[in-house]
């Protein structure tokens, strides 16, 4: 009897066991990507564990089944995320999912993880029923929206202020991307 080979590189919904690396990662990504748009003092409030358990709880007791976090492996480890759900903004459509997370491994860019990962996310979306995506970026977050809009992922006219700290002193700005994700027709 002979084993089946294993695929070194994959994507899969991820498991409770995987919450503790999606937060390990989403703290190393955050760290990396946002360093030079946030003010130290919240950096250094940036928690793996913490953020695991936020994790933990959406994979174990999503608030409907189209909330989904997905995990791209490598040889079995997690080295990137996402989170797909229903589009929650004032002007959703009935067809608008979200990608509410999205971060690979800083150790891990440029290996092909997030291109699969967003393949997976479309992929998921379509199957969830949405026929188009949307996703909040932070601006200045250069890397990820040169990743997305050669993907064919567009800015539209959306754009908001995260207040930080609840007193206005630290703020991120946002606009939404969005893309179709009608099947090609070739």
């Amino acid at each position: 009897m002979s084993e089946q080979p294993v695929a070194d590189r994959s994507v899969r919904l991820a498991w409770a066991a995987d919450t503790d690396a999606i937060g390990a990662v989403q703290a190393r990504a955050w760290t990396a990507s946002y360093a030079p748009l946030l003010p130290a003092a919240l950096l250094a409030d940036v928690d793996a564990p913490t953020f695991a358990a936020a994790w933990r709880e959406a994979v174990t007791r999503p608030p409907s089944a189209r909330h989904r976090v997905l995990v791209a492996l490598e040889a079995g480890r997690v080295v990137g995320f996402a989170a797909t759900a229903p589009s929650e903004d004032p002007d959703t459509q009935p067809g608008d999912g979200e990608v509410v997370a999205f971060h690979v491994d800083p150790a891990a860019l440029g290996e092909g993880h997030g291109s699969r990962l967003l393949a997976a996310v479309a992929d998921t979306l379509r199957a969830d029923g949405f026929t188009r995506a949307r996703i909040w970026l932070v601006v200045g977050d250069d890397a990820l929206r040169g990743f997305l809009e050669p993907a064919g992922w567009a800015p539209d006219t959306a754009h908001r202020t995260l207040d930080l700290t609840g007193d206005g002193t630290a703020t991120l700005r946002q606009v939404r991307l969005h893309t179709s994700l009608a099947e090609d027709e070739s």
